[in-house]
This record gives C-alpha cells, structure tokens and sequence, in this order.
C-alpha cells in the first residue's frame, strides 16, 4: 500500500452551531464520508488530522472543546491514525511526515477544511516533501474572505486555492 488519505480538520467547530463555520461543510463532509468509506473498503491507510489551538482565547479549535472533536461524519476506527497539530501545515511540528514514511507512502489524497488555510498548507508542504498529492475539491470546504476592499465568496476562495494547487502542488479533482 502506498496510498493515503488524510483527511484534514473535519471537526465540530467549522459546522453551523461551531465557533467558525465553513460553507457548505454539511456537503463537504457528506463527500468526505463517501471517500473515507471507499478507503477503508479498499484497505487504504487513513490518517485523521486534529486541530488544536494552543490557547483558550483562540477563535475556534479551543483545547479541551467539543470544537476540536472530529465530526461524527468520519469519526476514525480505533485502526486509523489521529495525529494532533496546532498550525496549519499538518507536517508542522508532528509526526505526519515520519508516519508516512514508516509506512512507505509515496502517494496521498488530502480532503477536509479550510481550503485557504489547512488545505493549502498542507498540500503545498506534501508536495514540498516530494509526495504525490490528489486533492478532491469538492471534499474540500472554503470560507468567505476579505482582503482590503475586497470580499470573495466561499465559491470564489474555493476556487483560487485550488486552482493555486493545480498548477504546481497537487492533482485537483
């Protein structure tokens, strides 16, 4: 097996009642759930990111909060690996790059949130590392932005981050 799927940040605060709700992350985890059972149907290794601010006061992902939870869509089997991080680059400080390596995995598939943030990190440091990196957008949730004057929609930071990625980080599909 040299196949991973990582699924990142899919946890309770970035649903609607969360402290940071993504657009339209009912329909990502939906296709994230669908993925994760084709997966684990064809024994691939999954590995499960969690994110955890380091202070209390952090906007989302408060430690000890129902927030850091994985969302029960894709809650990990007592198999899969759980790695914890508390930046966005999910190789940033944890032992994501050494698991993979231990269990020679030369090819991963990244699905999960945000896409501008945790999902491009990630990426992008994978790419950097020399893994061959799929990128299922629409598994994959954005959140609206502003920048200056200018605000983007869900949709429009969707699709910059991930044509961003096609071009050089990943395959996007």
């Amino acid at each position: 097996m040299t196949n991973a799927l990582i699924l990142v940040d899919i946890q309770n605060d970035y649903f609607a009642g969360g402290l940071w709700p993504v657009e339209e992350m009912d329909q990502v985890a939906q296709s994230a759930a669908s993925i994760l059972a084709k997966s684990r149907e064809a024994a691939d290794h999954i590995i499960h990111i969690r994110h955890e601010a380091l202070s209390d006061t952090a906007p989302f992902f408060r430690p000890g909060t129902a927030g850091t939870d994985i969302h029960p869509c894709v809650t990990p089997l007592s198999d899969e690996t759980v790695i914890l991080k508390h930046r966005p680059n999910s190789f940033h400080e944890t032992g994501l790059h050494n698991h993979l390596q231990r269990h020679g995995i030369t090819d991963l598939t990244v699905i999960g949130a945000m896409s501008q943030m945790c999902i491009d990190a990630t990426v992008r440091a994978a790419r950097d590392f020399g893994y061959n990196v799929t990128v299922i957008a629409d598994a994959c949730g954005a959140k609206s932005a502003r920048f200056g004057d200018v605000e983007l929609t869900a949709p429009q930071v969707q699709a910059a981050f991930m044509s961003g990625l096609a071009q050089a980080y990943a395959t996007v599909i």
